[in-house]
Parts: C-alpha cells; structure tokens; sequence
C-alpha cells in the first residue's frame, strides 16, 4: 500500500498540478485544465500512482464562479490499494480534453456531464443526451435550472401519444397532513384471535 502523504508530494511536482492535498486518507489534485489530458495519462502509467481504473466522472457546479464547474475524476489503483480524485474547473464555452482514450468507460460519463450540466468535452466521438430526453432542453442539474422545468410529459389518452407541454402547476404548495390510518390501529386485520387461547 503506497503512502498517501508522498504520493501527494509527488504530484505536486507533476506539471500543471495547483495542488496536491490528503482529504479524509484520499489523494486529492486540482489541475489546470489544459493540463489534464497529460496529468491523467501519467497517473494510470507511472507506476508510482498505477491508477488502473477510472471509477467516475462527475461534475459540480459553482454557478458564482468565472468557471463555474468543475470536473472531477475519481481514479482507483487496485495494485497500490488508494484512491486520487483529480478536479479540473472549466466554464461553460470552454471544453475539457475527453478521456475516453484513456479509459474507454469515460464516454458515459462524459456524456451524463454534458447531459446535465452542459460540460463539453473535446475528442468525445458520442457526445449526445444519455439520461434525458432526446428533445429535453437545458441542463437540470446546473443550479439555476427551474425546480419544475420548462415542459413537462405525459401520455395523452385521447390523442394516443406522448405530449410535451409547458410546466402548470395546480396550486403553489402541498398541504401534507401526515396523519396515517394505521396510527389508531393496535392490531392488523386477521389477529383478533391472535390474545385467546
């Protein structure tokens, strides 16, 4: 099991890292994002990191932000038994390099990135909608996506289709009572006989 703690040392020197901390026993790297292509590269070969799997892609919003997301990758070595997780900002015009060269499994993350948050990636040869709907507009995990959405869908029994119409809603709050039938039971059906005998 390689040491956490030099192994941040060590990609501290690696070019294009901003930092290299130990975040609860796990090796955390912010880079630039020019840079990430080359950084994740080394961090599967050198074997020094030996980062043979990439676990996920993610992305986060900070939408008060000049690059208001931020990419992360999240690397697991099985030979030297630890994690990294790399995180690369970007804005909403500027793509980051695609990994799917470098771990093929990428290409659904990547996709789920800029399914929901708009994140694009250069290089990504299938870069389409993955868990939204192919007309879907917008992105719905960026912060200042509406709560309700812009439309919504349903099953229209007269027309014998699917509709997409803008989001009503019938009334501005729910009124929840949270008062339960089962409450002022002592038994359940079918146990009255359950205290003779």
């Amino acid at each position: 099991m390689a040491d956490v703690q030099s192994l941040a040392e060590l990609a501290a020197t690696l070019p294009g890292v901003l930092s290299a901390e130990v975040a609860l026993g796990e090796l955390v790297i912010s880079a630039e994002r020019e840079a990430a292509l080359g950084l994740l590269t080394t961090l599967r070969d050198d074997a020094r990191f030996a980062c043979e799997q990439l676990m996920d892609v993610c992305g986060v919003d900070w939408p008060e932000r000049a690059e208001r997301f931020e990419v992360v990758y999240n690397l697991l070595s099985v030979s030297g038994n630890h994690r990294v997780r790399v995180v690369i900002s970007t804005d909403e015009a500027t793509p980051v390099a695609s990994v799917h060269g470098i771990w093929p499994v990428a290409t659904w993350w990547e996709r789920e990135c800029w399914d929901l948050y708009g994140i694009g990636f250069t290089g990504q040869p299938d870069l389409r909608r993955i868990l939204t709907d192919y007309g879907f507009e917008g992105h719905p995990l960026r912060k200042d996506f509406p709560l309700t959405g812009y439309v919504e869908v349903r099953y229209d029994e007269e027309r014998k289709s699917v509709v997409y119409e803008p989001v009503k809603l019938t009334q501005d709050f729910r009124n929840f009572d949270f008062l339960s039938p089962w409450e002022a039971m002592t038994s359940l059906p079918g146990d009255e006989k359950a205290g003779q005998g």
